[in-house]
């Protein structure tokens, strides 16, 4: 028997049933579907990430305190909470004296109750010095940033993220009122633009930024810092200026060893390079979820054709009589296997399409995240192989079974 003669055969019975063929397809569809959107959330997710450590700025590299001993991307002591006071002034001086460096700003930060009349939220607030705002891409909607001779001067201003003034002051105008922060009062002379939650989590709009001087020797009385942002000169890789700044620390801290480093030095590609690998491993562990229902709907597609192997029995005895070949037979079965998934895979195709662009919109215009769409060919291709693939692997032991039949046998079957 002819290929196509097999196929038109094959679509006739998958037409024929129409109740059997719908469930039989309806676990590669949940299994395509599936895919096609957790392969989807990772890519997104993933650019997701890729703006937001861009948006911190450019060419920057982040000095932390605490060593990280155990690996390129492992994590500073600080990170996970505990206070280390290696980060001082003295470090700050003579990384500014490098020429490959173009700015070097420290920051230091804590969370506090911050108060305007009756109302009240907690906010992460930050003590930095003017060109902060520069280097960071901290960019003011409403009034003006504060300057490095409002941090010399110790003044007692504040510029707040755009949720904490919508939730401190609502519709009104924040620019020149007072707020109270650890019960110090704070002029307002700015509005952040909405910035949405950074690269390590931080609620970028939940913020209050402070000059440096007030925050740390008034909000916080400590006289170390919490990070130190570099930014490298454009005449320079970032690999170059952070194993300047890596030796510069080591000299301002007197480490001859590399392995008792009191800091750790990170570019945005380390970063970048570190949540790309989480993302990569979360959704290759999603997909591979997937792929189960993939597998459970082969083997649904495995027992149905099984059971309409033995519902058709007389129809192989029948052909076989009239000439019929084992492997036409087989072939015959295969392809309906082969359509039903192919079909299914399609359908998945596009329902995981659909569910990918019903979560975008979901996500960007009801949550309000900054998501990006992204619908993968890669993730198409694959569906259209992997469920092809489970048509055939599954669909091996029916078609085998319905070959082997003996037609006399076949025929009598009641």
């Amino acid at each position: 028997m002819r290929t196509q003669d097999s196929i038109k055969i094959a679509l006739s019975s998958v037409q024929h049933a129409k109740t059997r063929s719908f469930l039989t397809m309806l676990g590669i569809v949940i299994g395509i579907s599936s895919v096609i959107l957790l392969m989807s959330i990772g890519n997104s997710a993933q650019a997701l990430i890729v703006n937001q450590v861009k948006g911190v700025g450019s060419n920057l590299i982040f000095v932390i305190p605490g060593g990280s001993k155990s690996g390129r991307f492992s994590a500073p002591a600080s990170s996970q909470g505990v206070i280390i006071k290696t980060l001082v002034k003295d470090d700050i001086s003579t990384l500014e004296r490098n020429a490959a460096i173009t700015g070097v700003e420290p920051e230091v930060r804590g969370q506090a109750k911050i108060v305007y009349g009756n109302n009240d939220t907690t906010v992460t607030f930050l003590g930095v010095r003017g060109n902060f705002f520069n280097i960071r891409s901290y960019n003011v909607d409403r009034g003006r940033p504060f300057t490095n001779s409002d941090v010399e001067s110790y003044e007692h201003v504040v510029v707040l993220g755009s949720e904490t003034a919508k939730t401190l002051f609502g519709n009104y105008d924040p620019v020149g009122k007072s707020v109270r922060l650890k019960d110090i009062s704070f002029r307002v002379v700015g509005i952040l633009e909405k910035k949405g939650v950074g690269a390590f989590g931080i609620d970028q709009d939940n913020l209050a930024v402070v000059p440096l001087t007030v925050g740390q020797k008034q909000l916080l009385g400590i006289d170390y810092y919490n990070a130190i942002t570099v930014q490298a000169s454009d005449a320079y890789t970032p690999e170059f200026v952070k194993a300047r700044v890596t030796s510069i620390v080591r000299e301002s801290h007197r480490i001859t060893d590399p392995n008792k480093d009191d800091f750790t030095v990170r570019t945005q590609e380390d970063i970048l390079s570190l949540l790309g690998n989480i993302t990569s491993i979360l959704t290759l562990f999603l997909t591979s979820i997937a792929f189960i229902s993939l597998v459970v709907g082969g083997i649904g597609i495995m027992n149905i054709m099984l059971v309409a192997v033995i519902e058709r029995t007389r129809e192989i005895g029948l052909r076989k009589a009239v000439g019929a070949t084992n492997s036409d037979i087989l072939q015959q079965f295969l392809w309906e296997s082969v359509i039903l998934t192919f079909f299914g895979g399609l359908i998945g195709i596009f329902f995981g399409a659909l569910f990918t662009v019903v979560l975008y919109f979901i996500l960007v215009y009801f949550v309000q995240i900054d998501w990006v769409f992204a619908l993968p060919m890669s993730a198409i291709w694959l569906s259209v192989g992997v469920s092809t693939f489970t048509g055939i692997l599954f669909g091996i032991y029916p078609s085998r079974e319905a070959a082997k039949k003996n037609p006399i046998e076949a025929l009598r079957y009641e």
